[in-house]
């Protein structure tokens, strides 16, 4: 049995609304139905990019504020069932890397190629002088912070769950 990562489609209360779409990310059989029951829902995305709360239209015209898109994701329960061995779906693929918890798929192009590659490049190991002082990386690299700046300037509100265990 494959285990994928995707986009299940919502029904919203009082029916399906034809024209704002919201979906869950769910962890689902690799043959069963795009709605079908999923066996974990590990967060939601909103495609439809919304306003931030305490801002107007008026703020958005004068470029105060950006319509974002909704992306939550538990990030504890995605890692897992990516290092059990879930496939994301191309559309999921492109969120995780979003939020920096995947590699992207299509690296940069264009003119300023060199530059960007640095940007975007991935770190496969920490240096061993890093470890042996002691501090853990616990921050985040570079490259997700590219990733994150680069998701905000295209209108994407980041957002983790993190679940708490008692």
């Amino acid at each position: 049995m494959v285990l994928r990562l995707r986009l299940a489609r919502v029904a919203t209360p009082g029916g399906a609304r034809r024209h704002a779409p919201i979906y869950n990310i769910v962890l689902a059989q690799a043959r069963t139905a795009r709605d079908s029951l999923p066996l974990e829902v590990l967060g939601t995305y909103n495609p439809i990019p919304t306003l931030p709360e305490g801002f107007s239209e008026k703020d958005v015209k004068e470029g105060k504020a950006r319509k974002q898109k909704d992306i939550k994701v538990d990030v504890a329960r995605a890692k897992y069932w990516l290092g059990v061995g879930a496939q994301p779906s191309n559309t999921v693929w492109r969120l995780l890397s979003l939020i920096g918890l995947l590699e992207p798929k299509y690296l940069p192009t264009g003119p300023q190629t060199e530059k960007a590659l640095k940007a975007v490049r991935f770190p496969t190991h920490v240096p061993s002088s890093k470890t042996a002082a002691g501090s853990e990386a616990t921050e985040e690299g570079v490259v997700t912070q590219a990733i994150r700046e680069a998701a905000v300037a295209k209108g994407c509100l980041i957002s983790t769950m993190v679940r708490y265990q008692e």
